[in-house]
Formats: C-alpha cells, sequence, structure tokens
C-alpha cells in the first residue's frame, strides 16, 4: 500500500474520535437528508394550512431534531408554539443561542428522553399538561430520532401522540433509514454488513412496513390518513476523514458498538477503495410516514 493510502486508512480510523454531534453537521452540511426532510415537512405543512384563516397560528412539538435546518422551517409555520424536545442538550444549546440572537418566539426548550415521557399514556398526559400549555398540537415531528425506541413500542407511541397530543385536525411525520436495501452502496447495507459481522446488530427498524401493516389496521387509528414513501439522498464530501467521521456515526460507533482497532481498519479500508478511490458517494434510501388526523386526499406527502 502506498504511504498517502496509508495515511488516509490511518485519518479515517481516528475519524471515529469525533464527538457525534460534530459528525453529524458533516452529514448535514454535505448529503441530501436534510433538504429531503425538508421537502417532504413542506408538503405536509402545506396540507394542514389548506383551509385554514390566516390569522389562525400552529403549534408543534419536535422531537429529537434539535438544532437541525427543519427548525427554521417549523420556527416560521408554528407561530403558535414551537416545542422541541431533545436528549442532546448540546443541540438544545445551539438553539438557545440562536433563540437569543435572533429574538425568535415563542420557542420553548425541553431536554429530555422522549421514550420515558411518551410511551405511557398517564405520563403522555402528564407531559401534555406540564410542559405543552393548554392548546393540543397541529404537528409532531420525529425526524430521525425513532432509532432510540424500539419497533415493538412504536404503537403505544404512535398511538399516545395521535390521541392524547395531537389536535383533531393535525399530524405527525417521521423519518428513519431505511432498514431493506440491498445496494452495498447504501447506508443500511453498510450498517448491516459490518454490525452484523462483529456484533450480530441489524437495522430491522421498518418505518414503512409499521406504516402500511400496523397502523392502516389498527382500529385506533381507522379514521387516519396514513402515507408513506422512500427517498434516495447522497453524501459525499473532498475529505476522507470527514467522510469517515459521517461512516462511523451510521455504523454506531462508538455510542453503541465498539470495534475493535482490527475491525476499525478492515472497515476503514473497505470505504476507502469501494467509495473514495472511485469517488462514489455514499447514498441512503430513507422512509418518510405521514398520519393525518382529520384529513382526506392523496397528496398529503
Amino acid at each position: 500500500m502506498k504511504a498517502d493510502d496509508r495515511r488516509q486508512i490511518e485519518r479515517g480510523m481516528r475519524a471515529g474520535d469525533e464527538d457525534i454531534y460534530d459528525e453529524n453537521e458533516i452529514w448535514m452540511r454535505w448529503s441530501g437528508d436534510k433538504v429531503d426532510i425538508g421537502e417532504r415537512l413542506a408538503r405536509v405543512v402545506r396540507a394542514l394550512a389548506r383551509g385554514l384563516s390566516p390569522g389562525k397560528k400552529l403549534r408543534a412539538l419536535s422531537i429529537g431534531s434539535g438544532s437541525e435546518p427543519q427548525f427554521r422551517i417549523l420556527e416560521a409555520f408554528f407561530r403558535g408554539g414551537l416545542y422541541l424536545l431533545d436528549i442532546d442538550r448540546a443541540a438544545l444549546d445551539v438553539v438557545k443561542q440562536r433563540i437569543v440572537r435572533q429574538r425568535i418566539a415563542p420557542v420553548t426548550l425541553i431536554r429530555g428522553d422522549y421514550t420515558g415521557l411518551l410511551l405511557e399514556p398517564t405520563r403522555a398526559r402528564d407531559f401534555f399538561r406540564a410542559r405543552l400549555g393548554s392548546a393540543r398540537l397541529d404537528l409532531i415531528t420525529l425526524h430521525h430520532s425513532l432509532y432510540y425506541c424500539p419497533e415493538s413500542a412504536w404503537g403505544p407511541l404512535f398511538g399516545n401522540l395521535y390521541r392524547v397530543l395531537l389536535g383533531r385536525r393535525g399530524a405527525v411525520h417521521a423519518v428513519l433509514m431505511s432498514s431493506s436495501c440491498g445496494d452495498q452502496d447504501t447506508t443500511t447495507w453498510l450498517y448491516n454488513r459490518f454490525a452484523g459481522k462483529f456484533f450480530g446488530a441489524r437495522n430491522d427498524q421498518n418505518l414503512i412496513r409499521f406504516g402500511e401493516n400496523t397502523l392502516r389496521t389498527s382500529p385506533a387509528f381507522a379514521r387516519a390518513a396514513v402515507r408513506c414513501r422512500s427517498d434516495r439522498v447522497r453524501f459525499w464530501v473532498d475529505d476522507f476523514g470527514e467522510f469517515m467521521a459521517v461512516v462511523w456515526m451510521i455504523l454506531l460507533y462508538p455510542e453503541v458498538h465498539r470495534y475493535t482497532p482490527e475491525q476499525r481498519e478492515e472497515i476503514t479500508e473497505f470505504i476507502y477503495r469501494r467509495f473514495w478511490k472511485r469517488r462514489r458517494p455514499l447514498v441512503q434510501v430513507q422512509d418518510h410516514l405521514a398520519v393525518y388526523r382529520g384529513f382526506a386526499g392523496r397528496d398529503l406527502l
């Protein structure tokens, strides 16, 4: 192996030492992920706004998206109250600084673990009364935050969001990396390949399956409009260290999976040869689920 190639491999192995917040910043800057989320979110917001009087102020809860770019869309549209619930103090601090600097209102920051607050009906009602005021919400978003909740608990979670927090006319919008993709250029394949090989792990959280097989057949959602779709987004950055920092974030290193130095070297060499040397972008297939209450129609996602 050439000396320059070896230096790149060693740099890529060290890239996993980046803070996950910094890794996510690289992903947000150089991938099409947030553009895709923004486009789908805009469709949901347009659907919510149909037929409303110009003076109607909408309210929203964003679960786990912290300081990500869609905050700008939410802040502009939901002037009746925007609530950001996140376990990550750093992400909320970034938003807090922006609120003060740009004098943004009304935005409420809530630090907490949604899995402890919203999975049980009584706790969900207590959270609603104590933290969200007296009015129900028009929109609830779960953008890449369902990873932290097992699919077996999604039914109770969505049930509480729908019955306890959402208004008579509102929507829940969720986004998640697809779990079913055999394309070797995708984040799904990458995670299943290496987390599977070294830890027996596999991404089995399937948002489309949940929407189509669980929500659409549940009596509790009999009057809901459930819409699903998948999009492909691309990631490329012309810096191998930053490219690998995102790969380690996708492979959940070191927060979940602690790959050994030998395993990290194998992964880094694979990425270097398959993607970097060929200038091949990494692809993410991501699933969108929108659950509408009090709506009908096809063009909802």
